[in-house]
C-alpha cells in the first residue's frame, strides 16, 4: 500500500521544475524583447535633455516647437515665436531637432 507512493514522491521534484520553466523562458523573452529596449531608450532621452544647450532647437512632448533661450537645473525657456517665450520642465522635451529645422518651417 506504502510503496505506490513513495514511487510516486520521486519524480516529483523534475516534474516541478519542468511546470516553471515555460515561465522562466516567458520571462527572459520578456526582459530582452520590452524592458531591455526601454531602459536603453530612457538613457538615451536622459542623455539628449543633459546636453541641452542654449541656442537648441527642440520639440516638447505636446508638440510645441522653438528655441531654447535660458537653460537651467529643472526648466528652460523656450522662445516658440518672436518675443514669445515659455518655460517649460527639461524633462517635457520630446526631441532635439537640428539646426535650422525652425527656419524652414
Amino acid at each position: 500500500m506504502f510503496i505506490p507512493q513513495a514511487f510516486a514522491n520521486t519524480g516529483s521534484a523534475a516534474f516541478d521544475f519542468m511546470q516553471f520553466l515555460p515561465m522562466v523562458v516567458i520571462f527572459i523573452l520578456f526582459w530582452f524583447l520590452l524592458v531591455r529596449p526601454q531602459q536603453k531608450k530612457m538613457k538615451e532621452h536622459q542623455k539628449m535633455l543633459s546636453e541641452i544647450v542654449k541656442g537648441d532647437e527642440v520639440v516638447t512632448q505636446g508638440g510645441i516647437i522653438g528655441r531654447v533661450t535660458k537653460c537651467g537645473d529643472q526648466y528652460l525657456t523656450v522662445e516658440i515665436a518672436t518675443g514669445v517665450e515659455i518655460n517649460v520642465q527639461r524633462g517635457a522635451v520630446g526631441a532635439k531637432l537640428e539646426k535650422g529645422t525652425l527656419k524652414s518651417l
